[in-house]
C-alpha cells in the first residue's frame, strides 16, 4: 500500500515502522506547508496522522479504509519542524476498528488523531 501512495511520499513522509495494527511515520515540515499565521497547516497534520492510521489498519492484510476520523490540534507546527506520527489499534470488531495516532514533536505531542475504520471484502497481499 505504502508503495503507491503518492500523496503521503510526494510530501516527504517516510514509513518507518509497519506492524499489523501500529505504524509510525515521519514527515518533515516544510515551507510549502506554511500559512498566513507562518505556523503548518492543520490539513498537512491531518495528512500526516491518516497516512499512519492508513499503515496501522492495513497491516492486516484485507483493504482497510477510513470510515471517518477526526483531530485535535495541541500545539503549533512550524517549519523545519520533524514530526512523527505514531498509530496504535484500539480495538477491532467486525469489520471495523478504532486507531489512535498521537504526533510528535520530538518528545512533545502536537496532535492528537482518531480514525474509524472499514475493511472491505477484498484482500491484498501488497501489505505496506
Amino acid at each position: 500500500m505504502w508503495d503507491g501512495d503518492v500523496a503521503s511520499r510526494s510530501l516527504g513522509m517516510e514509513l518507518v515502522v509497519a506492524e499489523p495494527g501500529s505504524a509510525v511515520v515521519r514527515m518533515p515540515v516544510t515551507d510549502s506547508m506554511i500559512n498566513g499565521h507562518d505556523v503548518a497547516h492543520g490539513g498537512y497534520l491531518f495528512l500526516l496522522a491518516d497516512s499512519a492510521f492508513a499503515c496501522a489498519c492495513n497491516g492486516h492484510g484485507p483493504v482497510t479504509l477510513a470510515a471517518g476520523a477526526d483531530i485535535t490540534f495541541v500545539a503549533p507546527v512550524r517549519r523545519g519542524d520533524m514530526l512523527e506520527a505514531h498509530a496504535r489499534e484500539r480495538v477491532r470488531f467486525g469489520r471495523s476498528g478504532v486507531y489512535d495516532v498521537t504526533v510528535f514533536r520530538g518528545e512533545e505531542i502536537v496532535a492528537e488523531f482518531r480514525g474509524r475504520s472499514r475493511t472491505t471484502t477484498r484482500r491484498t497481499d501488497e501489505g505496506r
